[in-house]
């Protein structure tokens, strides 16, 4: 009786620490592109590497060009060594110049998909997997209004993870920073002046009007769940 009793508590705690060892080690899968980004950005930080986007320019195929600088060499983008050097430059080539986001600091290069509904969950769905959505009825860059774009899945943990990964590391944009828009060939730039966290069911950032044209980025906060929303504005720079 006691061998069979022992045997019982022997199984139960076995069962316990097995499952408790799984459902840590799905968490750090799930997370596991949240720390890369996260550990990536460090390590930039602290080598002081930086990336940059020169100028560019549509060419056919929506293909862009970096242009050459007179008395300067063309940077070309590239994997090698001298890349993860300290103090290293990294080009960066738009992924879209006819609706593309850029965002240097945090190294933030997608595609923009435009008119989205925002309260069509299959619709944005299938739109994250292509880049950032483009909220449907909001304006588009270097037009007066509200420019809403989000990066963000409801429909399942690792989903969350996946479709938000282009703004995981939102949270380190500053008041000053810079946010690079492509619409239609050319070139925005737009400077942070607020951060904010709302709450899930907050969708005052969305409707809001301006008169101005002012970009609204919205994320997950903290990255990868579904706990509050980051949102991100930033104005028009006055040059463009």
């Amino acid at each position: 009786m006691k061998l069979t009793r022992f045997k019982k508590i022997f199984l139960i705690r076995f069962l316990g620490y097995f499952l408790m060892q799984i459902g840590l080690i799905t968490i750090v899968l799930i997370l596991e592109p949240v720390i890369n980004e996260e550990l990536k950005y460090n390590f930039d930080q602290l080598f002081n590497r930086q990336h940059n986007l020169p100028k560019v320019v549509t060419s056919e195929g929506n293909q862009a060009i970096i242009l050459p600088t007179p008395g300067v060499a063309t940077p070309t983008p590239s994997s090698s060594f001298g890349d993860v050097l300290p103090g290293a430059i990294a080009t960066i080539v738009p992924v879209s110049t006819d609706f593309g986001i850029v965002i240097e600091k945090i190294n933030a290069n997608a595609k923009v998909v435009a008119n989205v509904n925002p309260a069509d969950e299959k619709a944005y769905i299938k739109a994250l997997g292509q880049g950032v959505v483009h909220a449907q009825g909001t304006a588009v860059p270097g037009q007066t209004g509200n420019i809403y774009l989000f990066s963000h899945s409801t429909d399942a943990p690792w989903n969350i993870v996946r479709y938000n990964a282009i703004f995981f590391l939102l949270n380190k944009l500053e008041a000053g920073d810079s946010v690079i828009m492509f619409y239609q060939g050319r070139r925005y730039d737009y400077i942070v002046f607020d951060k904010a966290i709302a709450q899930p069911l907050d969708t005052h950032f969305l409707t809001d009007t301006y008169n101005e044209s002012v970009l609204t980025l919205q994320t997950c906060d903290p990255p990868g769940t579904l706990i509050n929303r980051l949102i991100v504005r930033a104005r028009l720079a006055v040059n463009n």
